[in-house]
């Protein structure tokens, strides 16, 4: 008897420890505030810098930015708030070294067209010196699907062709995630670029095999590197630009 009174006595601490467990979730267990959410203010328009951009061209000053690929001024041609490129005069590339960014780009093939495929209105927008969003007057002009308007150079082709007309201008916003490198010098994570083309997607987080190449197998070439310029190509096509600002992601 004295060892189930003894049982009986001790039941009603098992029964209430048994129904224990985590207390009920609140609203207030997954709320984040500090710290609070950087304040950015947006532009008047689309186009328009945010508060934290860096303005890259103004549509007046080229030099205070950019210079040509061996260090000197660049020669580009600027008037009427636009910068066009010079047959000849090579590569311009930004001062600053970035990383990740949000870029902001208008550009402008010539109104008349004098070639085709390739030769009409090419010129290209790099990432870190390695990898090339590629500018080329793609309305009603057939060229490999991979080296038209919006692609990843010869990886990605555009989702669809958002070009308009030549001697229209034309925007590219473009997210870009800068790679990460292992011990080896290979991607940890390679790099990846989301494209707006006139405010159409035409690249969603597409992720590169290597760095942009014309020729070979864009793997093979890894080589790791820190943060780069951004450069804007000289394709003996007298391609326009204006309106260029920068975030830093």
């Amino acid at each position: 008897m004295k060892k189930s009174v003894l049982f009986l006595a001790f039941c009603p601490f098992f029964s209430l420890h048994a129904q224990e467990g985590p207390a009920p979730m609140t609203p207030q267990m997954t709320e984040i505030w500090d710290p609070e959410v950087p304040v950015v203010t947006p532009g008047a328009t689309a186009a328009e810098p945010p508060s934290d951009a860096i303005v890259l061209f103004d549509g007046a000053d080229l030099g205070r930015e950019w210079t040509s690929m061996d260090g000197s001024a660049p020669k580009w041609k600027v008037e009427n708030g636009e910068v066009t490129v010079v047959k000849g005069a090579g590569d311009i590339q930004t001062k600053r070294s970035f990383g990740d960014v949000q870029l902001h780009i208008e550009w402008r093939s010539p109104a008349v067209v004098e070639s085709e495929g390739q030769g009409r209105g090419n010129s290209g927008v790099f990432f870190q010196e390695f990898y090339e969003v590629q500018v080329l007057d793609s309305y009603k002009n057939r060229t490999y699907k991979n080296g038209q308007a919006g692609s990843l150079y010869k990886q990605h082709p555009p989702m669809v062709n958002a070009c308009k007309a030549p001697g229209e201008w034309q925007t590219y916003d473009i997210i870009y995630t800068a790679p990460r490198f292992k011990d080896d010098g290979s991607y940890l994570t390679p790099p990846a670029v989301t494209v707006l083309h006139n405010g159409v997607v035409v690249q969603n987080h597409a992720v590169l095999r290597g760095p942009t190449v014309y020729i070979g197998i864009p793997e093979y070439q890894i080589e790791a590197h820190g943060k780069g310029p951004i450069r804007l190509q000289d394709h003996s096509n007298p391609v326009s630009y204006r309106n260029i600002w920068v975030r830093e992601l």
